[in-house]
């Protein structure tokens, strides 16, 4: 790989660990390396991940960097095997791998579902669900000798439900979407897994546009099968299935991770939780440090130079898969200050963290995602005030990801 010499750090590509585990330390390390480096991806396929949060900055706005796979050179090349754990990220048709005028076209058909106004409107509704699950939760508590997982029974299906009821999807589905949703984010899935997936989620998204093309609703997949019907041009096949396979991927899985990280946070940082109760705090404000201190997505692929370009003193080549390294970007000192790695209520991350994107690609979803959240966390604190972690939280098994940054289960004891 074309790299500059004035980098020691891309001598020695950085090996992605296809299963997950706490990125920090890795990070750290980096960090204190340059604000960009080359990587190994699953496959021993080469790639770039740019970690720095001023380089990420750049990076995420700049003209000369495209989403779009055609500027993918070793996958042109024929250099990318089906089954590839990360190739959904660069094939899927939707807002996340288009460009210019298709991004801002296909966009401009789902942003009207997630604006603030749209978004508070749907309050009551979050409201009620959140109460709902937490009485499952105190429920599975009570069976479980005090004991239950907050991800299954609470931090999951707030989400889930939520952008499925945008979506007009059938609650029968939700399991299965998650399911799938998890291996397709997944980068230790093998091959036949990966294709198997894909394909299985393909057609469960299928089924669903069918059932909304005979039956519509007031829900986002008519208004989009509505939107191609009247104009052929507007939104094909595959983009309608590729976008709400990138709707509801993004749309559970980042709150998902969100949630579970934020309590984690807090019940590891009591002091924390006591500021945001004495009122010195907000639950916005645990929200915004969660996501700059623990990201829920770690390193999302994937953009490509289309030239090379010069970045934090490293070349990255033109053609090159790039990983935006969000849980990096989130603790880097030169940003966030020497005690970047401290959570702190306090810090006023909002204008500061990344984790939600930056540029024409920045999230749609994140006045959802922020009133979810801070939603979630306001009942879950309020009405189980002594909730805690029931196992170490070093003992938490983490995601099986280097993109979502996480742990698969959150054991907790609602009464201490």
């Amino acid at each position: 790989m074309n790299t500059s010499p004035e980098n020691s750090a891309v001598d020695q590509p950085h090996r992605m660990d296809s299963a997950g585990g706490c990125p920090h330390a890795a990070n750290a390390r980096l960090l204190a390396q340059g604000a960009v480096t080359s990587v190994i991806l699953p496959g021993e396929v080469e790639g770039m991940a740019v970690l720095g949060h001023d380089a990420l900055k750049e990076f995420l706005s700049h003209p000369d960097v495209a989403k779009n796979a055609q500027h993918f050179a070793a996958l042109q090349a024929g250099g990318i095997a089906d089954g590839w754990p990360l190739k959904t990220f660069a094939t899927v048709q939707g807002m996340t791998t288009a460009d210019g005028a298709d991004h801002r076209r296909l966009r401009s058909l789902v942003s009207k579902a997630f604006t603030t106004r749209r978004v508070e409107e749907m309050r009551p509704r979050i409201e009620a669900l959140t109460a709902s699950l937490l009485d499952d939760l105190e429920g599975a508590a009570a069976a479980g000798d005090g004991v239950a997982d907050l991800r299954t029974h609470f931090a999951l299906p707030l989400p889930m439900g939520v952008i499925c009821e945008l979506l007009g999807v059938d609650a029968g589905h939700h399991d299965r979407l998650h399911h799938l949703s998890n291996q397709v984010v997944a980068t230790d899935i093998g091959p036949a897994e990966a294709i198997a997936a894909n394909r299985e989620l393909v057609e469960v998204l299928g089924a669903v546009a069918a059932a909304r093309t005979e039956n519509p609703g007031d829900d986002l997949t008519s208004a989009l099968i509505a939107a191609r019907e009247e104009n052929g041009d507007r939104l094909g096949p595959h983009e309608l299935i590729g976008t709400l396979m990138l709707t509801i991927i993004a749309g559970h899985e980042t709150t998902l991770n969100l949630i579970t990280n934020a309590v984690r946070a807090l019940c590891t940082h009591r002091d924390q939780l006591t500021l945001v109760r004495s009122g010195r705090a907000t639950w916005s404000d645990v929200v915004e440090e969660t996501l700059r201190w623990d990201s829920p997505v770690s390193y999302f692929p994937f953009r490509y130079p289309t030239r090379d370009l010069s970045l934090g003193g490293t070349v990255i080549p033109k053609g090159a898969p790039v990983l935006a390294g969000y849980s990096a970007a989130g603790r880097d000192t030169k940003a966030h200050g020497p005690d970047a790695e401290r959570f702190d209520v306090t810090r006023n991350s909002e204008s500061r963290h990344l984790s939600l994107g930056h540029g024409a690609h920045y999230c749609m979803g994140a006045p959802l995602a922020r009133m979810e959240s801070t939603v979630a966390l306001e009942q879950l604190f309020t009405r189980f005030p002594d909730l805690d972690l029931a196992v170490p939280e070093p003992e938490l098994p983490r995601h099986a990801s280097f993109v979502g940054n996480s742990v698969r289960t959150l054991p907790v004891r609602l009464h201490g």
